[in-house]
């Protein structure tokens, strides 16, 4: 599981359904839920 952190939850959680999408700037982060509220989350990952 990927994990991010959630706004709403004020904690890092587990991402449900994390999907991989790229950036206007060509850089790659996962997009997905919270599992426990339900909040879309948003994590952006490494240059490499």
């Amino acid at each position: 599981m990927a994990e991010a952190y959630c706004v709403k939850c004020k904690a890092k959680r587990d991402m449900k359904d994390p999907e991989e999408v790229e950036m206007k700037n060509k850089r790659k982060a996962l997009k997905g839920t919270c599992e426990k509220c339900g909040t879309k989350m948003f994590r952006i990952l490494g240059k490499s």
